[in-house]
């Protein structure tokens, strides 16, 4: 009787200026436990589909059908909000049943194929800091003490909505201040320069036409840095706030002040990036 265990983490895209470029892994995530019993059947306490309908079981009917499998799925990542659930949910079919038919699937192609976009899969894969260029992805390692506190909103902002948002061209001032601000942000991630990092992540070319989908969200994202963090970015699509933190310097001044503005709209957890990628273990 096979089996095979899969654990998948979360993930936050664009990190300011890198619309659909760079993502990075988060400590929060995505377990499969897929058994071999004879029939199918899906067993969570989650909201999700029970039926051959789910994504996570589409992902793995990519490479093998599913009619004799169950699977048991358990989850800290929350379903929406922009923290990569839904690639996390392909990279855990894709990588499970790549696993009991042998590893040899290009796992970033067909989840590419399935979630549209490379970076939320790429950094589930493979952890760490993605840069996303097409089908291919880079990874690079992000700086020891980096940390991230999230402020997820209860509402959640439609996927379509926040691309119907964007316009179809801009300025190239704007262009060109997100390319200076992506080598910013890229050179302090890599080399650890926290003045680096600070100074990179802004962005002219979605947040700002996004804005109005999430404005609590939004005034967050702009403030976060008085309160003693590096900054904050919109995660994904929105509308969760991925805040930029040093673990050396004093969070209470920014957890109290998002503690008295988050009643009836949010919650807020603290989570650390995420250095390992997807893991697969047979059973």
């Amino acid at each position: 009787m096979r089996s095979v265990s899969v654990r998948v983490p979360a993930s936050s895209a664009n990190l300011g200026p890198g619309l659909d470029v760079l993502a990075a892994a988060l400590a929060m995530h995505l377990t499969v436990e897929v058994r071999e019993t004879g029939e199918f059947a899906l067993l969570t306490d989650l909201h999700l589909r029970r039926d051959r309908e789910n994504l996570i079981v589409r992902a793995f009917e990519r490479l093998l059908p599913a009619d004799r499998f169950e699977f048991r799925v358990r989850s800290t990542i929350p379903l929406s909000g922009g923290l990569g659930s839904s690639a996390a949910g392909v990279v855990a079919g894709l990588l499970a049943a790549d696993t009991l038919a042998g590893g040899r699937a290009d796992l970033l192609a067909l989840a590419t194929e399935m979630e549209g976009h490379p970076d939320n899969v790429a950094a589930s894969l493979r952890g760490g800091l993605v840069i996303c260029d097409g089908p291919d992805a880079v990874r690079l390692e992000l700086p020891e003490g980096l940390e991230a506190v999230l402020v997820i909103p209860h509402r959640p902002v439609r996927t379509a909505a926040a691309r119907e948002a964007l316009p179809v061209a801009v300025p190239l001032a704007d262009a060109v201040h997100n390319l200076a601000q992506i080598a910013k942000l890229t050179a302090g991630l890599v080399t650890g320069d926290w003045d680096l990092i600070q100074a990179g992540l802004a962005d002219r070319l979605h947040q700002p036409h996004r804005a109005h989908l999430y404005p609590r969200s939004a005034a967050v994202a702009q403030r976060a840095a008085e309160f003693g963090a590096l900054g904050a970015t919109i995660s994904g699509a929105g509308p969760t706030v991925l805040i930029w933190c040093r673990r050396d310097r004093p969070r209470e001044p920014l957890m109290e002040w998002l503690e008295s503005i988050r009643e009836g709209w949010a919650e807020v957890r603290e989570a650390r990036f995420e250095t390992s990628g997807a893991s697969a273990q047979l059973g």
